[in-house]
């Protein structure tokens, strides 16, 4: 058997997440799949796969082959396109990764303009809440909001957001004043899992090297960020969620922030590649495309986000609510 054909079968086994996806993928027999990665453990002399009758799962020195073979196969790939004069077209199938939020809101809408004005690619968005190993799973780019620490990927820089405390005009009237972060422990919050569960932190006082935190006994517990803003909104408590979340409702009034002076650095925003992804036109052409449009996307939310002071509340008659 061919290794690089057997190479194929394995990396498709690990897209689909099966032998009888991979031989969906693949046109093979499931036989013939089996065969495959049976030639590649012989060849190797260690298993790559724990197989199940449903799934499978790497082997530590499969997820080490894995990476390997996924390296050789785009290197083959792009030596091929290069050889027959194709190295400008973009085709194929263009993989991105995302978080729910930001690839329903803001990459969307450039993916459903970008494959209008590239027919000959498509395109596989995985909107996932988690951290992706864009090698290890095979993925072209990925649309990333955090600090980057991996050097083996290429970023391309889109903009900047800011954690915010927000709350809504309503909320802000019926219940006691937040001047600092401490007097949110007063408040009736409403957090999600990513954003601290049962304490925020806030940046060390000026002189201070020491980060503040503050704990509380959140009234609601989300996963979702829609829940969460719509929740604040109706005036359920005091949020903190990424700028980007909230900036319609900011500019629309139905949200309020607060504690400016006590947020977090921003965050960087940025399209990453794997080294060498660049080269490939289906690559290059989408960054290309959605970079000036993200980069106007992220400056006109940033500008919609934009701190405004609050104008003064009159306190209700009667006891205010602690919450």
């Amino acid at each position: 058997m061919d290794r690089i054909d057997a190479m194929k079968v394995f990396v498709a086994a690990l897209d689909e997440g099966s032998l009888a996806g991979a031989s969906r993928k693949t046109g093979r027999s499931a036989a013939a799949v089996s065969r495959a990665i049976a030639f590649l453990e012989a060849h190797v002399g260690v298993p790559l796969l724990h197989r199940t009758t449903r799934s499978i799962k790497l082997s530590e020195a499969g997820e080490r082959y894995a990476i390997a073979c996924r390296k050789m196969l785009l290197e083959l790939e792009e030596a091929d396109r290069n050889a027959a004069g194709e190295r400008s077209v973009p085709r194929g199938t263009l993989t991105i990764s995302a978080t729910v939020f930001a690839g329903v809101e803001i990459l969307r809408p450039i993916v459903d303009a970008f494959i209008d004005e590239f027919p000959t690619v498509n395109v596989r968005m995985h909107l996932l809440e988690r951290p992706v190993n864009l090698v290890e799973e095979g993925m072209d780019l990925a649309l990333r909001i955090t600090h980057l620490a991996d050097s083996t990927l290429v970023a391309h820089p889109v903009g900047e957001v800011r954690r915010v405390i927000v709350a809504s005009p309503r909320y802000l009237a019926t219940h006691p004043r937040i001047a600092e972060p401490a007097d949110l422990a007063k408040q009736q919050i409403v957090a999600m899992a990513h954003m601290g569960m049962d304490s925020w932190s806030f940046p060390p006082l000026d002189g201070s090297s020491v980060s503040r935190s503050v704990s509380f006994t959140p009234r609601l517990m989300v996963n979702n960020i829609r829940a969460a803003i719509e929740s604040a909104v109706d005036g359920h408590g005091v949020t903190r969620l990424l700028s980007y979340h909230v900036a319609p409702e900011i500019k629309a009034g139905k949200l309020q922030v607060l504690l400016p002076e006590a947020e977090p650095p921003p965050l960087p925003v940025n399209i990453v590649s794997p080294y060498g992804r660049l080269s490939v036109p289906k690559v290059r052409a989408f960054v290309d495309f959605a970079l000036p449009r993200l980069r106007s996307r992220f400056a006109c939310l940033a500008k919609d986000a934009a701190f405004v002071p609050e104008a003064p509340i009159q306190p209700p008659r009667g006891r205010v609510s602690a919450g």
